[in-house]
């Protein structure tokens, strides 16, 4: 039964090749607006496609449970190292599975059952776990929440600090996963100080900005960061915690033993070359891009007639606000789904619509920018979208989007096609 041990997957199972060729053709031939994803280098796949993946790792490096560690330690060391480098830390752990459990981590390690979290609401920008109902983080605390301002679609500082002041949180949490405007942490900081409560910043979505030094970084003022490295950071799916010196220790015995086993050491590396990455000069100006597009990208629709969330973007993403245009997220994201233009459905603040409907769709740069489009083709992607969505049910204008696209992005591939 071994003859096909090292045999390749196209060989040994043709269905789950055609998968991966199949989304490869995908990728490659779309425009991919989902602001919570990018595109992995080809160094970061071979090392989290890599042999580590054999090995059991739990515990730390050179405090393992099991025998064989030293290479593994030495690429875990070397990804603290980098991390903590790259963002200023005074401690990282690169261990969690994912961003939940990177957030769920801080909250073992620092809060009781029943204590209060106060964090985004859902609908306004948050995230699951910051407190919403469904998630763990809302049935084992208490989860309050604050929100943008209706007027201005933005954070009305005065009124977090009264939502605080009123619901007597233990821990404040900032960052989110659809807020298109700079996040003052300084300003959340002197809010947590006034009620006593700790403050964790969640930059999942900006932390490669935060890295290039694009938007301010919440390390001076928060206690604990989190963040996954799969969105602007450009690595692998995972995540890692940061926190100042004197919760080191209580971090690293939230995530293990506390909630996970062992560490996915194959994706350990991959995050420690991806960490390796983003100190490169040119990985910085790509944030930089990244930006850019976004605002040219959010100055086009507005000049187009949409209507933006906040009236605009200061990072990787913004929010459209359909009604205008009679039309609900559901219906737009089908649409510019069948001409090649791939984004997602997302509820916009106060939205009358339920979460699976909603008013509004999320509009991200980071692929784009990263397979190298700028200014020019963001002009051409909001004059798609808007052809798409002044007409959702023109199967004509759909095919000739969709066959535009197809043109522009074979000039500027994901990754080469032969290899499927």
């Amino acid at each position: 039964m071994w003859d096909s041990f090292h045999e390749k997957l196209s060989v040994v199972d043709p269905e789950v090749w055609e998968v991966v060729c199949g989304d490869l053709a995908r990728q490659n031939d779309g425009i991919n607006l989902i602001a919570s994803e990018s595109y992995p280098s080809r160094a970061v796949l071979q090392a989290a496609g890599s042999i580590l993946t054999n090995k059991y790792a739990e515990g730390y490096s050179r405090k393992r449970y099991y025998g064989g560690c030293e290479f593994v330690d030495r690429c875990e060391d070397l990804a603290v190292e980098r991390a903590k480098k790259l963002f200023g830390a005074d401690h990282v752990n690169v261990q969690p599975h994912s961003g939940s459990q990177a957030n769920m981590a801080v909250y073992m390690a620092m809060l009781d059952p029943g204590d209060t979290i106060l964090g985004m609401d859902l609908s306004h920008g948050g995230h699951l776990t910051h407190g919403f109902k469904v998630s763990f983080s809302g049935k084992i605390y208490r989860g309050e929440k604050y929100f943008v301002s209706r007027e201005t679609g933005q954070l009305d500082y005065s009124e977090v600090a009264a939502v605080a002041k009123e619901t007597h949180p233990k821990l404040i949490v900032c960052g989110y996963s659809a807020y298109p405007r700079t996040i003052d942490f300084k300003a959340f900081r002197e809010i947590a100080d006034d009620v006593g409560a700790y403050l964790m910043a969640d930059i999942a979505h900006i932390a490669g900005l935060v890295a290039a030094g694009v938007h301010p970084s919440p390390v001076e003022y928060a206690d604990f960061i989190t963040t996954t490295t799969h969105k602007t950071l450009c690595g692998p799916r995972g995540a890692i915690v940061m926190c100042r010196g004197e919760y080191a220790q209580a971090i690293d015995k939230s995530v293990f033993p506390g909630i996970q086993g062992g560490p996915f050491m194959h994706l350990i590396a991959a995050r420690a070359v991806a960490f390796r990455e983003a100190m490169k000069p040119e990985w910085k100006r790509m944030q930089e891009n990244i930006v850019a597009n976004s605002k040219t990208l959010a100055s086009k629709m507005l000049e187009l007639g949409f209507d933006l969330v906040s009236g605009g973007t200061d990072n990787h993403l913004m929010l459209a606000d359909l009604r205008s245009k009679n039309l609900t997220g559901t219906v737009a994201e089908a649409a510019l789904g069948e001409a090649g233009i791939t984004l997602n459905k997302n509820t916009i603040p106060y939205d009358p619509e339920k979460p699976f409907v909603t008013s509004g769709v999320r509009i991200g740069t980071p692929c784009v920018t990263i397979r190298g489009m700028g200014g020019s083709e963001m002009d051409l992607i909001a004059g798609w979208i808007n052809d798409v969505l002044n007409s959702p049910e023109d199967a004509s204008v759909k095919k000739r989007v969709l066959d535009e696209v197809k043109v522009l992005c074979g000039k500027y591939p994901v990754y080469p096609k032969d290899e499927c």
